[in-house]
């Protein structure tokens, strides 16, 4: 144990100089929420309704469980471009832990997200968005939103070591967009076909905007809704606990596999 949070450590300390070697990268994955927050708020804000609430306020939440999502996307393109870099080669012939090396990377992804989450949040305030349900609920949401990200991270590793083309890898981790079109981050699914309905709402991200909204006193649980959005802490947990299950025991013994 004290081997892997030694690698792990020092591993993530090498994915966070590379972040910092290509800022490009983090300037737009931070800048693009808050440009969808903008557009959306004023362009759309004005022709979609959201009963008893003002939109913007409805969507900050959304664009963060959007922004958490993005883990996919940004795990997967970052590992398959080790293994097509032959970094994980290199890494092989080290005498470090299997496991710290994913690790590392998913650490470091947490860290330059709690970092980019500021702006969007001051800019959410900014343009009407408010933290109504105190302290402690927004610490809670914080971290549930941290959570996720992390296991989506790890989904985006696993399948990042599957692919191991940069350009697969980007490819596929572009569809990743659609996720949140297809549950409740931008708009209510109230008014949506049942089956539609029922789609959205079994989206994890459905799950944790829901819990998010409700963390930071901004909108009351729906009513007659699936169990996940009925109960969106602890559905958000699950979804969570099934994703890191499957994909952190599947990314490391991946990345362990000789072939690479």
């Amino acid at each position: 144990m004290s081997a892997l949070v030694h690698d792990g450590t020092a591993l993530a300390g090498r994915q966070l100089r590379r972040v910092r070697n290509n800022p490009g990268l983090a300037v737009l994955t931070q800048v693009m929420p808050i440009n969808m927050l903008l557009f959306f708020g004023y362009v759309f804000g004005s022709a979609l309704a959201v009963p008893g609430r003002e939109y913007r306020a409805f969507l900050v939440p959304g664009l963060l469980a959007a922004t958490a999502a993005g883990g996919i996307m940004t795990g997967m393109f970052q590992s398959a471009q080790d293994v097509h870099r032959g970094v994980n080669d290199r890494l092989r012939t080290m005498p470090v832990s299997r496991a710290a090396v994913p690790l590392g990377q998913a650490v470091a992804d947490l860290v330059v997200t709690a970092a980019g989450t500021v702006p969007l949040l001051l800019v959410g305030l900014a343009v009407g968005w408010r933290i109504e349900g105190g302290a402690a609920g927004a610490a809670g949401a914080v971290a549930l939103l941290l959570l996720f990200r992390f296991a989506c991270t790890w989904v985006g590793i696993w399948l990042g070591l599957l692919t191991r083309s940069e350009e697969a890898a980007g490819q596929l981790g572009a569809a990743t967009f659609v996720l949140p079109l297809l549950s409740n981050a931008y708009i209510p699914t109230g008014n949506l076909a049942h089956w539609l309905r029922v789609l959205a709402e079994w989206n994890p991200i459905s799950a944790l905007t829901t819990a998010l909204r409700g963390l930071f006193g901004n909108a009351p649980v729906p009513e007659h809704a699936s169990w996940p959005v009925a109960h969106p802490v602890a559905g958000t947990l699950a979804w969570c606990a099934v994703l890191l299950a499957v994909s952190a025991p599947s990314a490391v013994r991946r990345y362990a596999r000789a072939e690479g």
